[in-house]
């Protein structure tokens, strides 16, 4: 007879009826190599509270949390959870402390049920699980919580809102009292971003959780949250509570003495359709119709917003575009003429690309920064000479004209891109693609992972452009980015276009409707 452990009974809300325990983190510092990515760090969430954490890219926001939860090991400080002190060596100790933490992508395994995920989030499971006493408990610990799933549903049939509530479901049903999230609502339409959040709330309110999100939305801040902690390069730079600061002011805690800049808007008549999709459908990777007849015309002088939850095919579409992916059917058209991808045809109609994630799909790392930015004029004058040799001096002139009128921030133009912060090499490529004669923009994405300051620049650069003339067609899961730089708006969901209206006539709930698929009357793009 084997000797099979006892089945770990299901986590209850029968936790006594305390209020959530706050935190407070005392002086704490990290450092990694020769860079300090925290310095004296000092924050107080409150007990039964949702405390905001903002900050640019590199300003240790990251950092902060994961010494908090164990991943890393402060060089020194103190976390006191609730009362006392306590010393949290790796995640599994944050886990006993009743801690956890909600990730910006998804932790959940699709091919499993709901009640599987839960069950496998479970610190310790037995080696032969009881399933149907597992069902029991979880429909009866569902019953606790204000958010509603079917627990036999598997996990790829869930909604984005859906597998968001699961994931915080996870944490309520571990008996975790204090969470972490970290951007909970970037891949959620405005509705579903909504009711997560008020549901989380009702929640704190109730005295049951204490919160501390990572964000660097606003809107949410100051609708959701208590209070907040901004941090800068590594350094406390402010804090206060929401009710007393504007988002002004909390932006100018992030960027300090940074400068941003914008650009306005200029009122100009639209010229002619420069990019034009005619019925163009796409296979995936496995065969499987991914593009459903879409149909859109972008015209010189204005910018067409596409929106859409991630994973409706946006990828697709620029790999379209691009050239890497042929489309199965259907045409696209630059100026009227068919386009079919080749180097030639790119340059002969002036289509220039800022793709997502630009390090890893628009610039080979260990080159120089000049060498980047030369990729799209090596071949020609004054970077080729005599056919075959390449002007160094040329493209180093080139280069350096270039960094100094996109403020890229490097040691040089022959430093490897790839040491560049996230926003420089989205501004060497924006460098690169707006240089020169430029007709047709395509960007996907383009502030994504970018601090305030480089996003208003890159922003900048993409009105400005707008503003010569050039066709711009912007493809974001940023719904703020997408209502601050178009003309046009249109709604991408399940591959397909399924509503079009003009920015200036855009309400938020009906497109955040049609990104969930349950618009009404949709009107096709034209």
């Amino acid at each position: 007879m084997t000797d099979t452990p006892e089945p770990v009974s299901a986590p209850t809300s029968d936790h006594p009826m305390t209020l959530a325990p706050g935190l407070e983190v005392v002086q704490m510092s990290k450092r990694f190599g020769n860079l300090l990515a925290l310095q004296d760090v000092s924050m107080k969430v409150a007990p039964g509270s949702v405390h905001a954490l903002l900050g640019g890219n590199g300003a240790g926001k990251s950092t902060l949390v994961k010494c908090i939860m164990g991943y890393y090991r402060p060089d020194h400080g103190q976390v006191i959870l609730g009362p006392k002190e306590v010393a949290i060596q790796n995640p599994r100790d944050a886990l006993a402390l009743g801690i956890g933490m909600v990730y910006q992508h998804f932790t959940l395994v699709q091919n499993m049920t709901v009640a599987e995920n839960m069950v496998l989030s479970r610190a310790t499971i037995p080696r032969i699980i009881d399933w149907d006493k597992e069902y029991t408990d979880l429909r009866a610990f569902m019953k606790t919580t204000p958010f509603f799933i079917d627990i036999t549903r598997q996990v790829s049939s869930l909604s984005a809102g859906e597998k968001q509530k699961l994931e915080i479901c996870k944490q309520l049903y571990l008996k975790n009292r204090l969470l972490f999230l970290d951007e909970p609502t970037s891949v959620l339409t405005p509705q579903e971003a909504d009711e997560v959040l008020s549901m989380l709330r009702g929640l704190v309110n109730a005295g049951e959780l204490t919160v501390l999100m990572i964000t660097h939305k606003f809107r949410e801040v100051m609708k959701f949250c208590d209070d907040v902690t901004v941090l800068r390069t590594g350094k406390l730079a402010g804090k206060g509570s929401v009710k007393d600061l504007t988002p002004a002011d909390m932006s100018s805690m992030m960027i300090g003495s940074e400068t941003t800049r914008t650009a306005d808007r200029l009122s100009r008549q639209t010229g002619d359709a420069l990019l034009e999709i005619r019925d163009v459908e796409a296979l995936d990777d496995l065969g499987l119709t991914c593009l459903h007849k879409l149909n859109m015309k972008v015209r010189a002088g204005e910018i067409v917003g596409v929106a859409g939850v991630s994973g409706n095919g946006q990828a697709k579409l620029v790999e379209v575009l691009a050239g890497q992916r042929k489309a199965s059917a259907g045409e696209v058209l630059l100026h009227g003429e068919a386009f079919n991808g080749a180097r030639s045809e790119i340059r002969k109609h002036n289509l220039k690309l800022l793709p997502e994630e630009p390090l890893r799909n628009a610039c080979v790392g260990p080159m120089s920064v000049a060498g980047n930015i030369a990729m799209r004029s090596f071949d020609v004058p004054p970077s080729r000479v005599a056919g075959f040799f390449l002007n160094r001096r040329a493209i180093r002139k080139q280069a350096v004209d270039l960094i100094q009128k996109y403020r890229v921030k490097t040691p040089g133009p022959d430093e490897p891109i790839r040491n560049l912060s996230g926003g420089n090499v989205q501004r060497a490529v924006l460098a690169r693609e707006l240089s020169g004669q430029v007709d047709v923009l395509i960007t996907a994405n383009p502030c994504f992972g970018l601090d305030f300051a480089a996003a208003s620049e890159i922003r900048a650069q993409i009105m400005e452009a707008r503003n010569r003339g050039v066709a711009v067609l912007l493809i974001s899961e940023d719904l703020d980015e997408v209502f601050e730089l178009s003309d046009r708006i249109v709604v991408m969901f399940h591959g397909s276009f399924v509503y079009e209206t003009p920015s200036n006539q855009a309400d938020i709930g009906i497109i955040g409707r049609h990104m969930a698929g349950h618009g009404e009357d949709a009107v096709p793009a034209h």
